[in-house]
């Protein structure tokens, strides 16, 4: 289930470097109690995600744009967009509306966010070593003027590309660790072991990597950047595997959900992006 952006404490927050009981024996007493409660926390607004949405659905036949992903351009406007299904971040949080509309001819998804955020995703299982590059298309009709990556105050952002990936839990530092244990007893679902977001950024260059604010299992790379661009159609490529390992340290396991966001929940405003086909690719020889 993807779990995605900023709340997602963004996967939603989907596993903390904020802490659990599993604190050094130096570690205070008082330090202590605040990692348990930070790590409980964290576990529990994750489950209450977890058990708004049953998470995107595999893909149906013959919508695929050939390399596992559904393609908006294959749907029709105004009908379903299953096989991606809304992931609700909380129930206090005003849903992000998305609906497949007409643009000159090809259908594509409209985000409308008004003080609101959700994800919308589909189940995937793609081998980012087989094909490593993913290309995508999203145009936003302004940028959010206060929005900031690095503050979990105002990390909102027009457009989002959401990545969600499998791998070893054993291998993460045991705060982590308990982290996901805990969550996965109270929701009766597995975190994502890392998630990759690619999002539009009002003034980082192009390429930086940022740690989410609210935990380091979320990774956020700038694709675009900036008003230059908006108002138009933006085609975009990136080698997500190159990328992964940068913001990891480590290669990519499977990526098993790709989710689009756009949300204005942190700063209060609001925002309009479109999105075309996600599709997947082997590099170029």
């Amino acid at each position: 289930m993807v779990a995605a952006g900023h709340d997602y404490t963004d996967p939603g927050a989907r596993a903390g470097r904020s802490g659990s009981s599993a604190i050094g024996a130096g570690a205070g007493a008082g330090l202590r109690r605040c990692a348990l409660s930070c790590a409980l926390g964290c576990a529990l607004l994750l489950a209450s995600r977890a058990t708004d949405a049953q998470g995107p659905a595999p893909p149906a036949s013959g919508q695929h744009a050939g390399n596992g992903v559904a393609a908006f351009s294959r749907m029709a406007a105004g009908g379903s967009t299953a096989p991606w299904e809304p992931i609700v971040l909380s129930r206090r949080k005003r849903p992000t509306r998305y609906a497949l509309v007409d643009d000159a001819g090809t259908v594509v998804l409209q985000a409308i966010a008004d003080n609101a955020a959700s994800v919308l995703a589909v189940a995937t299982d793609i081998d980012p070593r087989a094909t490593p590059v993913v290309t995508w298309r999203w145009k936003v009709a302004g940028l959010i003027a206060d929005a900031d990556p690095r503050l979990a105050a105002r990390e909102d952002s027009p457009a989002r590309l959401v990545l969600e990936f499998d791998g070893d839990r054993s291998t993460l530092p045991l705060i982590e660790r308990g982290v996901y244990a805990l969550s996965r007893r109270i929701s009766g679902r597995e975190l994502p072991y890392a998630t990759l977001i690619y999002f539009w950024a009002n003034r980082q260059p192009v390429g930086t990597v940022i740690a989410s604010p609210r935990t380091g299992r979320v990774q956020m790379v700038v694709a675009s950047s900036g008003t230059r661009g908006v108002g138009s159609w933006q085609s975009l490529s990136r080698n997500l595997r190159a990328d992964f390992l940068r913001a990891f340290g480590e290669e990519p396991g499977r990526l098993t959900a790709v989710g689009v966001f756009t949300d204005t929940d942190n700063t209060g405003g609001d925002a309009e992006a479109w999105y075309g086909d996600v599709r997947f690719h082997a590099e170029e020889r």
